[in-house]
């Protein structure tokens, strides 16, 4: 079993990485607490404790992990203060939520073909409205690939 060290060191890590990636330094580290945290549910409290912050500081984390849809706030008998939990399938959850910016590009995109004529704007445009239309068709098949692989069904 790893030590409490290892495991503070892993979730910085991946929170350094996931900052790398261009998400906000704090909801990056609250995001990796969640991951890492052996508890079903954490309050500000636990996570400001477990980062070593103020309560203050890690409610903004707390929004913006929760408005991604990776953490979802529940009702814990006999508390008055606000839990939050990982969601189920939080990943594919992400994912889903996604597409709704992918497609504003692509509705973007769309009018950027439609407003030039023929060229290298053009078909650069084209690529892309082509590219995101290929993601948002082949998207849900593969997480549905996933979740049957998931649940050890056999490959189809």
């Amino acid at each position: 079993m790893t030590g409490e060290t290892e495991r503070r060191e892993a979730a910085e890590h991946l929170a350094l990485t996931l900052v790398g990636a261009g998400m906000q330094r704090m909801g990056a580290r609250a995001l990796a607490a969640f991951l890492f945290a052996e508890k079903d549910t954490l309050t500000a409290g636990d996570l400001a404790g477990e980062l070593g912050v103020s309560a203050g500081s890690v409610s903004g984390a707390i929004k913006m992990v929760a408005q991604m849809g990776l953490i979802e706030r529940i009702h814990v008998a006999g508390s008055r203060r606000e839990h939050f939990r990982m969601r189920d399938n939080a990943w594919t959850t992400l994912y889903s939520r996604q597409h709704s910016v992918v497609d504003d590009v692509l509705r973007a995109v769309e009018k950027g073909v439609d407003a030039v004529g023929p060229g290298r704007a053009h078909d650069r445009l084209e690529y892309m409205r082509d590219f995101y239309t290929f993601l948002l068709n082949e998207a849900p098949m593969l997480v549905e690939r996933f979740e049957r692989q998931r649940r050890g069904e056999p490959r189809s």
